[in-house]
C-alpha cells in the first residue's frame, strides 16, 4: 500500500525517531508534520483533545487513530475503545503498542454502532469536500447509538484570509475556504493527492441542523480552533 504516513509512523515506532514527513499543498508551502506527535502522552496533548477524551462515554470509536495515542489512552482509563484506521502500518503499530480493539477498515463501510465517535485532529475532514457532509451524517445515523454523540475538532481557516489590519475577507470562489488538496511524502513513498476540510462551527452546525442533528460548542481553542459534540435532535 502507498502509505507514507502509515510507514512513518513505523519508523517512529521501531527506531523512536523518523525520517521527515512532508505534507504538500497547493495552498500552502511544504510542511514538515512531526510524526512524534502522534505518540504523545495526555499531558502533552492541547487542552482541546483533553477535554474531548474527559467526554468519551460508553462504547468508543477512535477514527482515523493514527498510532493511537488517544485509544491508549482511553483504553488506560477503562474505556471500551476501539481504534480504526485505513492504513495496515498504523493498525501494526497500534496492536504492538498494545491497543485491543483495532480495525482496518474504512469507516464509511462500518456497520457496528458506537456511543461515542471521536474524530481529532481535525479529523472530520474524512469525508474530504463539504458538499459530502449530508452523505457523512447518513452514515452516522448507521452508526452512532441511540443517544449516541460525535466528538470532533476542526479549525476555520477564515485566518488565512486576514490583513494587517485584522479584516477577513474571503475569497469568491465555488468551493468552501476551507477545503484543500494534500499530498503526503515519506522517503521514497508519495502518496495520492487527496482532498480534506476544515470548517467553522457555524457552517457544520447549519449541515447538521438539516441533518437532524445539533451541534454544541464544548471547547473554544486560541486560534480559531474549536472543540464540538454532535447528537441526534430529541
Amino acid at each position: 500500500m502507498n502509505d507514507p504516513m502509515g510507514r512513518a509512523i513505523a519508523d517512529y515506532w521501531k527506531n523512536q525517531k523518523a525520517d521527515t514527513l512532508i505534507v504538500h499543498s497547493p495552498m500552502f508551502d511544504d510542511d514538515e508534520f512531526p510524526v512524534e506527535v502522534l505518540f504523545r502522552r495526555y499531558e502533552e496533548m492541547p487542552p482541546l483533545e483533553q477535554t474531548a477524551l474527559q467526554q468519551v462515554r460508553g462504547k468508543t470509536l477512535d477514527i482515523g487513530a493514527g498510532a493511537g495515542c488517544h485509544s491508549l489512552y482511553l483504553q488506560e482509563k477503562g474505556v471500551d475503545v476501539t481504534a480504526i484506521d485505513i492504513s495496515p502500518y498504523s493498525v501494526m503499530v497500534m496492536k504492538e503498542r498494545g491497543i485491543h480493539k483495532v480495525l482496518e477498515q474504512d469507516f464509511f463501510t462500518l456497520t457496528e454502532q458506537y456511543d461515542t465517535l471521536l474524530l481529532l485532529m481535525n479529523g472530520i475532514g474524512i469525508s474530504g469536500t463539504v458538499d459530502r457532509l449530508p452523505d457523512f451524517f447518513k452514515h452516522l445515523d448507521r452508526v452512532l447509538a441511540p443517544d449516541g454523540q460525535l466528538i470532533f475538532d476542526s479549525s476555520d481557516l477564515c485566518y488565512l484570509f486576514e490583513d494587517e489590519d485584522g479584516i477577513i475577507e474571503l475569497p469568491e470562489q465555488e468551493n468552501y475556504y476551507g477545503e484543500v488538496i494534500y499530498q503526503m511524502e515519506y522517503k521514497d513513498c508519495k502518496g495520492e493527492a487527496f482532498p480534506w476540510f476544515y470548517i467553522d462551527a457555524d457552517t457544520f452546525d447549519q449541515y447538521a441542523q438539516e441533518a437532524g442533528y445539533e451541534m454544541e460548542i464544548l471547547r473554544l481553542g486560541d486560534h480559531y480552533d474549536y472543540l464540538a459534540r454532535v447528537t441526534k435532535k430529541k
